[in-house]
């Protein structure tokens, strides 16, 4: 089938302009001449298969999308979430929103491959109380998830993994931003984490994500900010559910009255359920268990950034190591996306071009990763 060049020209055009890239600053990523990208966009020039494969990675995106009709990108989204948000985004943001899209259709390839289907869940809302639906969503996935009432979910990235979303904490320039949610056509559910913010905070930002994958995927894209629309009820809803995702109302309602708590034991409550003061002073009040001087008092203090429990980095890391993997994490990569690409490879799924691909990674930091992991390259 010959490629239809215009058509090539114009979905080249589209990421371009969606990442805010001149013609120079392609150029100078991939070597390709600037009056050469300029011809191939305009649909007067065929590029060579080399040339589809560098832009192909230099756009984080499947080659064969390039010179296909078949294949879909997530562009309707992504154009939705620019025309809405644009001014939000800077331009190393955009680039990040590529890899987390790009990382997400790979894992959802390297679990499709590898067998791994994920635990179903499905919540069906009855009547038109937002913040009902969220209290009710967030008791049936803790049932999902065999929690007691009193139990802490302590990682609740491998949590909302397990039942088919994508998530990724990548870390981005705008800390307004807390996350976004990107349903996406080829790899379903997508939740991106701001890696910048406090390790609570992105905590309670995956559940608020969650919370749009359950109610929110027919809308396509969101954006959640750090201090969102009082009004907005969508917003209002997901925050409800990460809360009581977190903080149950029945297992704070068994707790010792918190307008007798000292500020020790305010932030120890807090260290325990892993949420900042704020959330909890918000969770209390919800729960109608504390006076506005109380919850003023609790909402202006602050759990000390040195108790904070990181699921993704634990203790037994060396600090040689922490530092390593929290750079990784900064870039979007988890140990489970990580032991989820050396699998992969180690099945013969992949080959070793493409594990580097999918690690965002060269060969030389290639090796490195795999001495970081403790992995080995079978038959290199």
């Amino acid at each position: 089938m010959a490629i239809d060049l215009r058509l090539l020209g114009s979905k080249l055009a589209k990421y371009r302009e969606q990442l805010q890239e001149s013609f120079v600053d392609v150029a100078n990523s991939t070597g390709i001449d600037a009056d050469r990208l300029a011809q191939i966009e305009n649909g007067q020039a065929e590029p060579t298969g080399d040339e589809v494969l560098i832009l192909s990675d230099h756009y984080r995106c499947d080659f064969k999308f390039f010179i296909s009709n078949e294949q879909v990108a997530p562009f309707e989204q992504t154009e939705t979430l620019y025309r809405a948000y644009g001014s939000d985004f800077t331009k190393e943001d955009r680039r990040a929103v590529q890899d987390f899209l790009y990382l997400c259709e790979t894992e959802d390839f390297l679990m499709r491959e590898l067998g791994r289907a994920p635990k179903s869940f499905a919540f069906l809302p009855s009547g038109d109380y937002f913040k009902g639906h969220a209290e009710a969503a967030a008791i049936q996935l803790r049932s999902a998830m065999d929690h007691a009432d009193n139990a802490v979910p302590r990682d609740v990235y491998t949590e909302f993994r397990s039942v088919g979303i994508h998530v990724f904490r990548r870390k981005l320039g705008n800390s307004n931003i807390s996350g976004l949610f990107i349903a996406h056509p080829v790899a379903g559910k997508c939740a991106l984490v701001n890696y910048s913010e406090d390790v609570y905070r992105q905590r309670f930002s995956a559940a608020h994500e969650m919370a749009h994958a359950i109610f929110d995927a027919d809308q396509g894209a969101s954006v959640s900010f750090e201090r969102p629309d009082g009004a907005d009820l969508v917003e209002i809803r997901a925050n409800r559910f990460a809360s009581c995702y977190l903080m149950p109302p029945v297992f704070l309602s068994k707790l010792p009255d918190p307008n007798g708590w000292s500020d020790s034991e305010t932030i120890g409550w807090a260290n325990k359920l892993r949420v900042s003061c704020s959330a909890l002073a918000i969770a209390l009040r919800e729960a109608q268990l504390v006076n506005q001087a109380t919850y003023v008092q609790i909402s202006q203090l602050r759990v000390p950034q040195e108790a904070k429990i990181d699921p993704e980095l634990p203790e037994s890391l060396n600090p040689a190591q922490r530092s390593r993997k929290e750079q990784l994490l900064e870039r979007g990569l988890s140990d489970h996306y990580v032991a989820l690409c050396f699998e992969a490879h180690s099945s013969g799924v992949i080959s070793l071009g493409r594990l580097a691909e999918a690690l965002l990674c060269s060969q030389a930091e290639l090796l490195e990763l795999t001495n970081l992991y403790g992995r080995a390259l079978h038959g290199h």
